[in-house]
């Protein structure tokens, strides 16, 4: 632990217990008396925190709680995170090393953690109880292996191209492409590349769990304005990228409105209470795949009210469904 650890371990422990004897000081710090005595000066004279010895209840304590009719307002600096903020900043992490298969933006992000943890003044057991306190569930997850997140995060840094060997889905071919990145994006517990494609001639988003093999290059990449990255990719429903959006208008029933109507489904979207305690949702949408995955979620409970051929796939899909369910067992 560094000195300005030791700092903010000092503050975090007198203001979490109020009153701290020197001897507790020292088992949680694991320092020598003189390095405390130290420190306790340094605090005082030079970042002015209001740290005071109370001789009634024999522990350090803030000014401010001595005498409440002269409080003392004080922050140290560099890193000024409440205890708040850093509990938050600790369940983040949490999150960003469930993100990709090696966790490698955790693995980068531990020098951080380690001070958050020491000014937080947890011990190591604490901190892992801490953590064992945030689970993050991601259901249907695609994990990024960690050496394309690094190689294509070091592209779009660099400002380089990369060549990769990338496996279209849903026409279940395999081509090689040459990329501008442009910006990277996490939706629903996988990664995707915003890149320029310089084969099509225009932006795509690409999935990161989809690429085969990568290179970076030694070429610059062509810069497109992040404006027009967002006009050109964020108009659609969801993660499917276009400009040309329809409109779809649902209506949830009373039953699920308390819920959905806390939802954002699109940040463009535009909604109305009705009287009868229905709910209606208008949204803009360039490709319907995964708008009617999210209706199906609701079946049941909600009407596409237009436009018809997004009533019409919804259908299409339940049929489906009905198609390959079971056959009902007879009754006896």
């Amino acid at each position: 632990m560094d000195r300005s650890e030791r700092f903010y371990r000092i503050e975090a422990l007198i203001r979490s217990r109020g009153c701290v004897p020197f001897s507790d000081l020292l088992a949680e710090l694991e320092v020598s008396p003189a390095t405390l005595k130290r420190d306790l000066q340094y605090l005082r004279d030079r970042m002015n925190a209001p740290i005071v010895w109370d001789v009634f209840d024999r522990g350090y304590k803030l000014q401010a709680a001595v005498s409440a009719r002269s409080p003392v307002q004080h922050e140290l600096p560099g890193v000024w995170f409440s205890e708040r903020e850093i509990h938050a900043l600790l369940t983040m992490h949490q999150l960003i090393s469930g993100l990709d298969e090696g966790g490698v933006l955790a693995r980068h992000l531990q020098p951080l953690l380690d001070k958050l943890q020491g000014m937080l003044g947890s011990n190591d057991r604490e901190a892992a109880l801490l953590m064992k306190r945030v689970r993050i569930v991601s259901a249907g997850r695609r994990p990024v292996p960690s050496k394309w997140f690094e190689l294509f995060g070091d592209a779009l840094l660099r400002r380089r191209r990369v060549h990769m060997r990338y496996q279209t889905r849903g026409r279940r071919s395999v081509s090689e492409r040459e990329v501008s990145p442009q910006r990277l994006v996490h939706y629903r517990g996988t990664w995707y590349l915003d890149a320029w494609c310089h084969r099509r001639k225009q932006l795509l988003r690409f999935a990161l769990d989809a690429v085969e093999t990568a290179q970076s290059l030694d070429v610059k990449a062509r810069e497109i304005a992040i404006r027009a990255v967002e006009s050109e990719l964020d108009a659609g429903y969801g993660i499917f990228a276009g400009r040309k959006a329809h409109w779809a208008h649902l209506r949830f029933s009373p039953e699920v409105t308390p819920w959905v109507s806390r939802e954002e489904w699109h940040p463009a979207q535009r909604t109305r209470l009705r009287d009868d305690g229905s709910y209606d949702l208008h949204l803009p949408y360039t490709n319907e795949t995964e708008l009617v995955m999210d209706v199906l979620r609701h079946a049941g409970h909600v009407t596409v009210v237009a436009p018809l051929s997004l009533a019409r796939a919804v259908r299409a899909q339940l049929e489906a469904g009905l198609a390959n369910a079971p056959p009902t067992a007879a009754s006896d």
